[in-house]
């Protein structure tokens, strides 16, 4: 079966380079399922789950937005911010989220309502990630 390289990278670092068999990605008009031998493309990508199967392991990784460029064997993640699964601190993102929805309600003139959406929706997509992960390996 042939596969496709996908890097996910992020100002900071390499997050993730490997071949694999299918990239599931966030894109800002829904999900995108992206196999070997796809149809170059380049598009936005949307704070998310980036899903990713190799051979009979699927692991996620979380992207908050960026760019995805798609070549026939190869995916680029140029990611405003990405974060592997196990690295993801449960306990800080549920903070995360509570701050944000502290914020969302008070609505005082010093809160930036777009920044706090935004901050609500990656520590959402944090802990979907997260809790996944968890409950993958309770399972």
């Amino acid at each position: 079966m042939s596969t496709l390289k996908l890097d996910v990278v992020s100002a900071e670092r390499v997050v993730y380079s490997d071949d694999v068999d299918i990239v599931i990605a966030p894109g800002i008009e829904g999900q995108l399922g992206i196999l070997p031998h796809h149809t170059p493309l380049m598009t936005t990508l949307q704070v998310g789950e980036l899903l990713v199967r190799k051979g009979a392991q699927e692991f996620s990784l979380v992207i908050t937005g960026g760019f995805l460029e798609v070549r026939p064997d190869r995916v680029i993640v140029l990611a405003d911010a990405a974060e592997r699964a196990e690295e993801i601190d449960i306990t800080r993102a549920e903070d995360a989220k509570r701050r944000a929805e502290e914020q969302l309600k008070r609505r005082t003139p010093e809160v930036d309502v777009a920044q706090a959406e935004a901050a609500l929706r990656r520590s959402l997509a944090r802990l979907k990630v997260g809790e996944k992960r968890r409950r993958r390996r309770g399972s």
